[in-house]
C-alpha cells in the first residue's frame, strides 16, 4: 500500500510511554490517525500496540527519541518522512522534572529539563515545519502545566512558561502555513513523572490538597488532557490558536475573596447561634 495515498493523517506523540502519553496517542489512533510513538524508552510498545483496535491500513511507529538531543529528534523526524511522506500533527508532551528550590537546584539538572522540555519541542516543530509549508495545513499541542500560572520547583515552571511562549510565538510564525498551535495545561494528573520520588503518603496528601483547590473536586485524568489534544487537532478547532487550555477543573481560577468571607460568616453565624 502506498501510505502517502492512505487517508490517516500522521501524528507526532512525544514521551509517547508514559501516563499522558499513552492516552494521547490511544485516542488519536482511535480518530483515524498513523501515531509515531516517540519515546527514550520503548519497552511499553509491545503490550500497548497489542491493547490497540487499528482500521485497516493504519499503523503505530515507535521511534525511540530522546527529545534533549537535537541529533536524535532529527533521526525521528527523517525515519517518520521517510516512512510516511507527511507529518500533520505534533504533541509535544514528552518531559522530566527535577525537583528543588531556587536555594538549591543543580544547574546540570535546570539544564536537562530546558533541553527536553523546551527546547526539545522547537527543535521538533523547526524539523517538521517544511512539512506543514508544503502540506499548507497542520496543528501542534504544546503540553505544558498549570503551574505555570502558580508557581512551583523554578526549573519545570520556568519550562512550562517558556512552553507557553513558544506556543504563542509559533502561532504566529506558523500561521501563515495554515498551521495552528496551542498549549494544554493539565492539573495534576497521577504518573510516574508527578508520583516519581515521592512517597505514597505524601502523594496522597499533596493531591488530596490539589483536590481541595480545585472547583470540580477532582484530580485531571489522562483521558481529559488526550480529549482535549484530540480537539486542538480536530477541524472543529482549525480557527484556535495561540491559546492556553487549563484542563484543570478550574484551580487555574484565584480564590474567590467573597467566597471565602462568606463561608467564614457562615460558620461565625452558627457558631453564634450554637452558644
Amino acid at each position: 500500500m502506498d501510505i502517502e495515498k492512505n487517508n490517516f493523517p500522521v501524528a507526532i506523540v512525544t514521551g509517547a510511554g508514559g501516563a499522558l502519553g499513552q492516552a494521547i496517542a490511544r485516542k488519536l489512533v482511535s480518530d483515524g490517525m498513523h501515531v509515531v510513538l516517540a519515546d527514550i524508552d520503548l519497552e511499553f510498545t509491545p503490550a500497548f500496540e497489542e491493547s490497540l483496535a487499528l482500521a485497516e491500513g493504519q499503523t503505530v511507529f515507535p521511534l525511540k527519541t530522546d527529545m534533549g538531543d537535537p541529533t536524535s529528534i532529527a533521526a525521528m523526524v527523517d525515519a517518520v518522512g521517510e516512512k510516511y511522506r507527511r507529518v500533520d500533527y505534533v504533541v509535544n508532551n514528552a518531559g522530566v522534572s527535577h525537583r528543588g528550590s531556587l536555594r538549591d537546584f543543580d544547574p546540570a539538572q535546570w539544564d536537562h529539563m530546558m533541553a527536553v522540555n523546551l527546547r526539545g519541542p522547537a527543535v521538533l516543530c523547526q524539523l517538521v515545519a517544511p512539512y506543514w509549508d508544503r502540506q499548507r495545513a497542520g496543528s501542534v499541542v504544546n503540553i505544558a502545566s498549570r503551574s505555570w500560572v502558580a508557581g512551583g520547583p523554578p526549573a519545570y515552571v520556568a519550562c512550562k512558561a517558556g512552553l507557553v511562549g513558544l506556543t504563542r510565538s509559533m502561532a504566529r510564525e506558523l500561521a501563515p502555513s495554515n498551521v495552528t498551535s496551542n498549549a494544554l495545561a493539565p492539573g495534576l494528573v497521577p504518573s510516574a513523572l508527578t508520583m516519581g520520588g515521592r512517597s505514597e503518603e505524601f502523594f496522597s496528601a499533596m493531591a488530596q490538597s490539589a483536590i481541595d483547590q480545585t472547583p470540580l473536586r477532582r484530580l485531571a485524568s489522562p483521558e481529559d488532557v488526550a480529549n482535549t489534544v484530540s480537539f486542538l487537532l480536530s477541524p472543529s478547532a482549525s480557527y484556535i490558536t495561540g491559546e492556553v487550555i487549563h484542563v484543570c477543573g478550574g484551580s487555574q481560577l484565584a480564590p474567590s475573596v467573597g467566597d471565602s468571607r462568606a463561608k467564614a460568616a457562615s460558620k461565625s453565624l452558627a457558631t453564634d447561634q450554637l452558644a
